[in-house]
């Protein structure tokens, strides 16, 4: 352990000990997750933990804002696809959205679960990246709204919040395995897709 304590010492332990937290988070559940129990996966004195994360709450909120920072970036990834067709772009968007969710339902639960902010328990540093992430939705939905892909009658931020909405109750069915599968994944993806975009035209 000590040789271990002094390699992250001039590394990166926050960025070390965040990744071992993932780990645990998607083969153990968020149960499972303690500051001690941390310090063991990484290989660090007890102590080590509590220098970046005060407790136990703060820990998770680091870990769902790395989550809202990955999806984030996915996002912009394929809302800049300036090469592909708007129409294209939502439809991908939708099967990364509910895909995410299905292949990390552990992050995605941390993340738009009760645990954090039903408890008031999210930091203001989660917050801060968690927020900027639904207004990026706003700002994909207005797009979508000016290409005819979405009703343009509509607020845009009320429209943001029912199609992400619907979204996340597809992955909620999926997570928790109610009347959906994996298997049902890309065929729910393509029907919300089409809903949406048939709404816009009607």
């Amino acid at each position: 352990m000590t040789n271990a304590v002094q390699s992250y010492h001039h590394g990166d332990l926050r960025s070390a000990l965040l990744d071992a937290a993932a780990k645990r988070l998607a083969e153990h559940g968020v149960d499972s997750l303690s500051l001690r129990k941390l310090a063991e996966d990484a290989g660090v004195s007890r102590t080590a933990p509590y220098h970046h994360f005060k407790d136990k709450s703060a820990l998770l909120s680091a870990i769902a804002a790395k989550g809202f920072s990955d999806w984030h970036s996915t996002a912009k990834r394929i809302f800049d696809q300036d090469h592909i067709s708007a129409e294209n772009r939502f439809r991908e968007f939708v099967h990364e959205y509910i895909g995410y969710a299905a292949t990390n339902p552990e992050m995605y639960e941390l993340m738009f679960g009760r645990t954090l902010w039903q408890n008031n328990a999210a930091t203001d540093d989660l917050k801060d990246v968690a927020f900027p992430c639904f207004q990026f939705q706003v700002t994909m939905t207005r797009y979508w709204q000016s290409k005819g892909l979405l009703p343009d009658n509509q607020d845009a931020l009320r429209l943001a919040q029912v199609t992400w909405g619907t979204l996340h109750g597809i992955a909620r069915l999926l997570i928790d395995g109610i009347y959906a599968d994996s298997s049902h994944i890309d065929e729910m993806c393509d029907c919300a897709a089409d809903l949406f975009m048939r709404t816009a035209k009607a």
